[in-house]
């Protein structure tokens, strides 16, 4: 992780101490971690003699130390690219064992080619795994590579010692990140629904239907009948009606046509 080597460091400095140069160590003289034959890669010269010897070593300075971790072992395992947790087991692995061995135990762990040399495969798998889960595993491959050397009986307390501490300070960290697995893409995921909140089947309005033509209803064949009979019985008390109108209108013509007669008479 980015901002993790700041606080990484102090911690891998407690465990490699200060200038040692035991005969069993085939790293040979060391101070802070930092090896004779680092400095003499980076030509690091202290008191400005020209040349990189013990005497550098012997007062090496912090500047000069947190290069050395930076560029070979921090960077070299691309630890600023994995998980909080992971990338502080994975730098202290790579301090006390190299670079290389590191990354491969990382490799093999989530099933990647153990080439050493950590890259987007590598990144990739690692992402897809649980950075406790990882501390882990990466720990206890550690101790049983350790436990294989001919200066286990030398050195293994002192190993185990820090081994454990880097499992603790790694699982702490892994838990103050929490990880988002990535998972693969299929060609059968679920398709994306509707961001809107669900409707209830009770207050969704219904889908409207297209309009239709009103359409008449067809009377029945009783209601027909009963019209026409209705009709007829009305026509029939209109005639009578007329004819008694007539009737009553001519009789009184008539008795009129009669008294003119008499009366010209």
């Amino acid at each position: 992780m980015l901002t993790n080597y700041t606080r990484a460091l102090p911690l891998i400095l407690k465990h490699e101490g200060g200038f040692v140069n035991h005969p069993k160590d085939p790293g040979g003289a060391t101070n802070k971690g930092v090896t004779i034959g680092t400095l003499k890669r980076l030509g690091i010269d202290v008191d400005g003699d020209g040349d990189s010897d013990i005497v550098d070593l012997r007062n090496l300075r912090q500047s000069d130390v947190e290069r050395v971790y930076k560029l070979f072992y921090w960077d070299a395992v691309k630890a600023d690219q994995l998980p909080s947790g992971v990338d502080y087991a994975v730098a202290d692995f790579a301090v006390n064992s190299g670079p290389s061995r590191a990354a491969q135990h990382l490799q093999r762990i989530v099933g990647v080619t153990a080439d050493g040399d950590i890259g987007p495969k590598t990144l990739a798998a690692v992402a897809k795994r649980d950075p406790g889960d990882l501390v882990n595993a990466l720990c206890d491959s550690r101790l049983r590579f350790m436990r294989g050397l001919k200066t286990w009986p030398t050195f293994g307390k002192g190993w185990s010692r820090r081994v454990a501490e880097v499992r603790s300070v790694g699982l702490s960290w892994a838990e103050e990140a929490p990880h988002v697995r990535e998972t693969a893409k299929t060609e059968h995921e679920p398709r994306v629904m509707s961001k809107k909140p669900p409707v209830s089947d009770i207050s969704a309005e219904a889908p409207k239907r297209p309009a239709q033509a009103q359409v008449a209803p067809k009377p029945s064949p009783a209601k027909e009948t009963a019209k026409t009979v209705a009709g007829g019985a009305t026509g029939a008390g209109l005639v009578v009606a007329v004819l008694a109108f007539g009737h009553a209108a001519w009789t009184k013509f008539a008795a009129f046509a009669d008294w003119v007669t008499w009366w010209n008479n």
